[in-house]
Formats: structure tokens, C-alpha cells, sequence
């Protein structure tokens, strides 16, 4: 038999070598073509990019690419919480400062309210909403159902979240009944002679009450239609008791309007802080579990 004949350009090779590139291949597959030696890459990058140096848009939103796990960061620096926080704060001194020197803004509003006061039984139960009889029991009910299933699922710091909402009901004769006695604004005139109107607490009550059992129901509900359903009964509520309030000449609209920024304030604070808590329990549950991989060292 005729030996076939080895190509030319193996003939004399006494050991296994590469095999040589052909023109026409693409130049991603060159091991010079990025200087990492590997025929599968096409660029210098390490094997895979370490999570720390991945980079986020300018606001860290989730969703660029490569995705960036977390909360968006727009919530957590200083100009998220002046966004947050500035605005009613401004607005609530803005309004203090016409009360209590008794400015343009305050006699536009006593001529407001003498057009809308009309007493009747409705407006009266639709203010006794915000009543501590009726707004504290509601919060009360819902502290305890989400403090019971919290310990019940074993979550970590289940008590936080009740505490905080507790003691933020507490805050808040704390900080209305002062400001009654420094403002000293009267009350419309179907409420006879007296001061003490300013701010609400009637509609303080209601925002911190009906705000915080929204607050720590909504992570409970699981479909969208749910969670807004729950949303829309909490805005209901309130502007039900505003309503009553106004319409029934207990309160003056700009007592309502200044409990609304106040209480807007303080339940931003109350539930940016509970978001940061959260946030730091699952980061050190997370760091505290060993790796499916690699097991407990």
C-alpha cells in the first residue's frame, strides 16, 4: 500500500504542537487580540467581574445593566430625604408663621372657611373618624396582628416595627399640644370663644394612625389590586376626617392642611427609618449564612 503523504508543514515535527490560526477567523478568538490568552474572550476583563466593581446610572436605579441589587439610592442620600422631608417641613412653617402673625395666607383662610362650614350629623361622624376613640383602636388592632405573625414566622426584629408605629402614635400629643399653646389661633366662630385650634389633632391622629396600620399592612398583601385598595381606603379615611372637620367648623382648613404636612414628615422619618433597620438585618442575615457551595468553615 502507498503511504499518504503528511502535509508539508507537519513533516520533521517530533512533538504534538497548536494547531496553527487560519485566516478568516474572527479576531475575538486571536489569544493576542486582548492580551488575556484566551481564545473565548474578546476583551482583558477578569474571568467574572467582581459584584463590588460592577457600576451603577447615576442614581443606582435596579434594572441597568449589569443589575445593581438593592434599593435605589435616590432614597437613601441627602437629597432624597430634603425631597422627601423638605417640602411639608417648609410648607408646615410657611403656614405656622401666617397663623401665628395672623398674614394674608391666615385671612384668606378664615374667608375660606366661612363658605364652607355648613354643621350637620355627617360632617360630625365623618370628623369623629380621626377621634382617638376610633383612630388609636384601628392602629391598635393592626399592631397587634402584624407584632403576633411576625414572632409566629420567626422573623428577625419582628417587634420593631409596632414599637416604631407605637411610640409615633405617642409622639404626637407630644408635639400638638405645645404648638396649640404657642399659636393660640382661635377656632372658627360656630366653636364659641377659645384658642388652641392650631395645628389639628384630630387630623394628626388620623394620618399617624391610619398612615402607620397602611404602613405595615402593605407588605402583608400580595397583588398589586390589593395593596391599592389599602392605599385608597387610607387616603378615603383621611380626607373623610378633613372633610368632617372643615365642614362641621371644628378647625380652621389651614389647621388641617399644616397637620397633614407635619404628619407627612413625621411618618416619611418613621418609615425611612424602618427601611434602613430592615435593610441592615437582611444584610447581616445574609453575611451570617454559610454559602450552599462551601459550607461553614
Amino acid at each position: 500500500m502507498r503511504e499518504t503523504p503528511r502535509p508539508q508543514g507537519t513533516v520533521g515535527d517530533t512533538g504534538s504542537r497548536p494547531p496553527q490560526l487560519h485566516p478568516g477567523r474572527a479576531l475575538a478568538h486571536t489569544p493576542g487580540a486582548s492580551g488575556s490568552g484566551s481564545p473565548h474572550r474578546s476583551d482583558s476583563r477578569p474571568p467574572q467581574t467582581p459584584r463590588g466593581a460592577r457600576r451603577s446610572d447615576l442614581v443606582g436605579r435596579p434594572g441597568t445593566t449589569p443589575p445593581v441589587p438593592g434599593r435605589p439610592t435616590f432614597l437613601l442620600g441627602l437629597p432624597g430625604l430634603l425631597r422627601l422631608l423638605g417640602l411639608p417641613a417648609a410648607l408646615f412653617a410657611l403656614i405656622t408663621w401666617q397663623v401665628a402673625a395672623h398674614g394674608p395666607l391666615a385671612r384668606a383662610d378664615e374667608r375660606l372657611s366661612r363658605s364652607l362650614v355648613h354643621p350637620d350629623r355627617v360632617s360630625e361622624l365623618l370628623a369623629d373618624l380621626g377621634g382617638v376613640p376610633v383612630a388609636v383602636p384601628v392602629l391598635a388592632v393592626v399592631l397587634g396582628y402584624v407584632a403576633l405573625s411576625g414572632r409566629a414566622a420567626g422573623r428577625e426584629r419582628w417587634w420593631l416595627p409596632p414599637a416604631v408605629a407605637a411610640g409615633l402614635m405617642a409622639v404626637v400629643p407630644a408635639v400638638i399640644v405645645p404648638l396649640k399653646e404657642l399659636v393660640a389661633r382661635p377656632g372658627p366662630p360656630v366653636m364659641g370663644p377659645g384658642t388652641g385650634f392650631y395645628p389639628s389633632g384630630h387630623t394628626a391622629t388620623a394620618v399617624v394612625a391610619y398612615g402607620c396600620a397602611t404602613l405595615l399592612l402593605l407588605p402583608r398583601l400580595r397583588t398589586a389590586r390589593a395593596r391599592r385598595g389599602l392605599l385608597g381606603l387610607c387616603l378615603a379615611l383621611n380626607l373623610a376626617v378633613a372633610f368632617g372637620l372643615v365642614r362641621r367648623g371644628y378647625h380652621w382648613p389651614l389647621d388641617v392642611l399644616a397637620s397633614w404636612c407635619l404628619c407627612a414628615v413625621l411618618l416619611t422619618a418613621s418609615a425611612l427609618f424602618l427601611d434602613r433597620s430592615v435593610s441592615r438585618s437582611s444584610r447581616r442575615s445574609s453575611a451570617g449564612t454559610p454559602s450552599p457551595r462551601t459550607g461553614p468553615s
